[in-house]
């Protein structure tokens, strides 16, 4: 009888591990459990704000032919029994599972914001924000908190787009504080040309209908608030009683294979591991691609009764939007240090918009068994 591999969410890490185990090994039967029926590019969920994109694409488009797709939830994982629960009765067993349920925007830390801020962390929630942007009357003030990445490109974003907007980006911290002075530099004055009023140091108090309080009793004008702060984790592993730190990500060791369940390997946002192995990996794309592919190859090694392989997973670069005309691209060291000096302007955009494009492909490329290279090499 053929092995069975169920793999839990079809985000980044979840296509990419269903596609490797799937395309190497053409009689394990792969169970793919997602709870949306289309595939969702979060690194894209700020422009479906402003209708530049819809943020998905079919299954059948990225996925091997192969593949079962079950559209739902899973309720519990019981990793004595190899069995999984879905929402709505379904029990699925497996030989092996990919655990790549991935992250969602935590809000539990600002008064207010769980009841009167949107997020583009997840597909429904940029749906919200954007109709909540096309129903309010101009002009209007948006306040984007959290000077991260995805904060950056969500202001960008929305103040180049439409310029009755009046955008204020609120950081606690220095705006892209881990990108090089030289690069921040650029972005801060690209931020600054788009007309976005950049309040940096402050912490926000509170967040409340039409305004939003800052720690030092300063209160800003806002129609609408848009978080891009710090990100959660789903409590699947944790209500399933398998081995998790303490926001809820999976623990597992330098395989990807979780501790306490050898059936189990994690992938993605939602997993943590050894400092020294895994301790540089910042949530993004470019670090679940390899962790999907290496989580497949740990599964496969397992099927061909060998021993995985300690994952070794170096960065390139981080890229940043700014706006559909503007970008930066940063390259950086193995570890994501910044290495050379940062691609700017229009030519940034360019490459911002090829990686988006590129890392679909490399991920459709898998149910083919196309090349796929992400090891740092001899250390």
């Amino acid at each position: 009888m053929s092995a069975s591999v169920v793999v839990v969410g079809a985000g980044y890490a979840g296509v990419m591990a269903a596609n490797r185990i799937r395309s190497r090994s053409e009689d394990t039967r792969v169970i793919v459990v997602n709870p949306r029926p289309a595939f969702v590019e979060r690194i894209r969920l700020h422009q479906l704000v402003t209708g530049s994109s819809d943020a998905t694409i079919p299954f059948e488009r990225v996925l091997h032919p192969g593949l079962e797709l079950r559209v739902g939830t899973v309720e519990r994982i019981d990793a004595k029994d190899n069995t999984i629960a879905l929402s709505d009765g379904e029990l699925l067993r497996y030989d092996h599972l990919v655990y790549a349920v991935g992250s969602t925007d935590r809000r539990d830390h600002i008064p207010g914001a769980s009841e009167h801020a949107f997020s583009v962390s997840e597909l429904e929630q940029a749906h919200l924000l954007r109709l909540r942007l096309r129903a309010l009357p101009r002009p209007l003030a948006v306040t984007v908190i959290g000077g991260g990445l995805t904060g950056i490109e969500t202001a960008a974003e929305l103040a180049e787009n439409d310029p009755e907007i009046a955008v204020t980006l609120v950081s606690d911290t220095p705006v892209a504080q881990t990108l090089p002075p030289r690069t921040r530099r650029k972005i801060l004055t690209t931020l600054a040309a788009l007309g976005v009023t950049v309040t940096e140091g402050d912490r926000v108090a509170e967040i409340a209908e039409g305004k939003v309080t800052l720690a030092d009793g300063r209160i800003l004008q806002s129609d609408c608030t848009v978080l891009a702060t710090s990100f959660a984790f789903p409590d699947l592993a944790r209500r399933s009683g398998l081995e998790v730190d303490a926001e809820g990500r999976l623990l597992v060791d330098a395989t990807l294979t979780s501790l306490g369940a050898p059936s189990i390997v994690g992938a993605g946002d939602a997993v943590a591991g050894p400092p020294d192995e895994l301790g540089h990996l910042r949530m993004s794309c470019q670090a679940a691609l390899p962790m999907g592919a290496h989580a497949a190859d740990t599964v496969l090694a397992r099927l061909g009764g060998t021993e995985p392989t300690p994952l070794s997973l170096g960065f390139v670069g981080q890229c940043i939007s700014l706006g559909r005309r503007r970008g930066a691209f940063q390259p950086t060291r193995a570890d994501d240090s910044p290495a050379w000096p940062a691609i700017t302007g229009r030519v940034g955009a360019l490459v911002k918009e090829q990686v988006c494009a590129t890392t679909v492909q490399f991920m459709t490329k898998q149910a083919t068994r196309g090349a796929y290279r992400w090891r740092r090499g001899p250390r």
